[in-house]
């Protein structure tokens, strides 16, 4: 009735957490790709014959039985995978079906996570082996390529993505991942004179444990933004994410753990549903650097927590992107772009376009044109590949959204798309929520103002330029902002004068692997993605030298 599978000879070179694993199951229940399997992909296996696991040792013992066609999560510390913890559920949030479990443990992952970094730092040549961290940086991309389709269907699954915009976050990570593993070979320091008979090193040197803080919105490449620069640089990580994409992170760890030269310890992963393990690490003296992408509200708590051992900070944080139409843009190449930046995510993004801001002579017609689009928006679940746009997180954030739009209204912002939650028909069940259009004339008005992370756009008007930069930049924001027009003079007076972090003329969310990314005012701190994305992780330092001059 039973039998033992263990990996075949050429799995043996993979972390030390599956070495030598033996796993003892019911015949019955094991599939039959894993009679001859690789550890490190048996989990998801495993979980599609409705199985909870739990590494013991080298065994991997049965928990409790799960529904049908559930996943069970795993936290990733040290090399291994740890499922310790009560049980919670993952949602589907098109559906609201149980898809899986995860444990919810976050304060003690976070002890375990950050005490296997730290180790790590201190007792692997991580730090100090520059080719060691490219090599490693190269296998972690080819291992995200290699699995690329099965996390596809797992993000779009539980984060509610339809699949082409899951495949446009998925299709970023590889790149990034080897532009960091070419800055991990350069730059390492500098040697100068000073003076005569001195000479003076400068290195660039790991500050040691980074804690990568990133939000359930884009979970993949929000994580692999700030793990690979962290990297690169030679520090150790501990990952953080939300409970809403605990099977995402878990299927991330999965991969990752597939790059052979990595150390245990190097990165280590963890979920929570609460604050304590977040807390944890920013109140941690071991991580003396916090990358976080987030919200401004809890980047200025972090911030407040971390200043008692003067930590370091990264931070992308919350946006308000105005899109700046004047009179003389091509609208048959902005609408479409205009519609895509607030649907995008179901408008749960950082650089949505969520404030439209159009000159008088174009007015109506922006107007009325962009609400026969969102009016036509199909919003679905991401299992319908003729979805537009899939469903919000979950239907606590579709009743705070709608609260958001009733507050504008009822403030005195004008109905041209009142969108709003699905609550008949086959969708009910979901977290669905129609974009929404506000037409407003007060700048001061909380939708304005506040991040909504939603669907929902405002439309205002403004006579020139002078005053669509005063719109722009009255807000505490700047992370982003759109222009369009054909005049080439305009567009650069206008990105020179806006206060934002990154500014598209004619286009929107155009992001590269080398050119910086971050915001201005209350949008965040540091910039990611360039060579600038390694200031975050390294300190410099500075070794005097006096050899004095050579006898002539």
């Amino acid at each position: 009735m039973y039998r033992n599978i263990r990996p075949k000879p050429h799995d043996q070179k993979r972390t030390a957490a599956t070495k030598n694993a033996e796993c003892v199951l019911p015949l019955k229940e094991v599939p039959r790709e894993a009679t001859c399997f690789d550890p490190k992909r048996l989990r998801l296996a495993l979980c599609r014959c409705a199985t909870a696991l739990k590494m013991e040792g080298n065994s991997i013992m049965i928990l409790k039985p799960v529904s049908a066609a559930t996943y069970v999560a795993f936290n990733w510390i040290n090399g291994s995978q740890c499922q310790e913890g009560r049980l919670q559920e993952s949602i589907d949030p098109a559906t609201y079906d149980v898809i899986g479990h995860f444990p919810d443990c976050g304060l003690e992952a976070a002890k375990l996570a950050v005490a296997a970094a730290s180790k790590a730092f201190r007792e692997t040549l991580w730090a100090h082996d520059h080719e060691l961290r490219a090599r490693v940086l190269d296998q972690l991309a080819c291992a995200f390529e290699r699995n690329r389709d099965k996390l596809l269907e797992i993000l779009s699954l539980e984060n509610g993505k339809v699949k082409a915009e899951a495949a446009f976050e998925l299709d970023m990570v590889a790149s990034k991942l080897r532009y960091s593993a070419a800055t991990a070979l350069v730059g390492g320091g500098r040697a100068m004179t000073p003076k005569p008979g001195s000479i003076s090193l400068i290195l660039r040197q790991p500050m040691g444990v980074a804690a990568v803080i990133a939000p359930w919105n884009s979970p993949v490449i929000l994580t692999i933004r700030s793990l690979a620069p962290a990297l690169a640089a030679g520090c150790t990580t501990v990952l953080k994410l939300p409970a809403q994409v605990a099977q995402t992170a878990s299927v991330m760890a999965e991969i990752m753990a597939e790059a052979e030269d990595l150390p245990n310890g190097v990165i280590n992963l963890f979920f929570e549903s609460g604050p304590e393990g977040s807390a944890y690490l920013v109140d941690s003296p071991e991580v003396p650097v916090v990358s976080f992408t987030g919200s401004t509200r809890t980047g200025r708590a972090i911030s407040s927590t971390g200043a008692r051992y003067l930590k370091r900070f990264g931070m992308e944080l919350g946006g308000k992107t105005p899109m700046i139409v004047f009179d003389d843009a091509d609208l048959d190449a902005a609408l479409p772009v205009l519609e895509k930046a607030l649907t995008v995510f179901s408008g749960q993004f950082c650089m949505t376009g969520s404030r439209l801001l159009v000159q008088d002579g174009t007015y109506e017609a922006v107007r009325d044109g962009l609400a026969e689009r969102l009016r036509n928006v199909k919003v679905g679940p991401a299992a319908d590949p003729s979805s537009d746009m899939g469903p919000l997180i979950d239907r606590a954030n579709v009743a705070r959204v709608d609260g958001v739009v009733q507050a504008a209204i009822a403030a005195g912002a004008q109905v041209v798309e009142r969108g709003g939650p699905i609550n008949v028909g086959t969708l009910a069940n979901g977290a669905f929520f129609r974009p929404a259009l506000l037409e407003v004339f007060d700048n001061s008005l909380a939708i304005v103002q506040e991040e909504t992370f939603g669907p929902v756009l405002t439309i205002q008007r403004f006579s020139d330029e002078a005053e669509a930069i005063r719109l722009a930049n009255d807000n505490e924001y700047g992370l982003s902002a759109s222009i369009w027009t054909r005049d080439v003079d305009r567009s650069l007076r206008v990105a020179q004068a806006l206060e934002a972090g990154s500014v598209w003329i004619n286009d929107w969310a155009k992001v590269y692997d080398g050119t910086e990314e971050g915001g201005f005012k209350q949008s965040g701190l540091g910039r990611l993605n360039g060579l600038a994305a390694l200031d975050d992780f390294i300190e410099h330092k500075h070794i005097a030298l006096k050899p004095g001059l050579t006898q002539r």
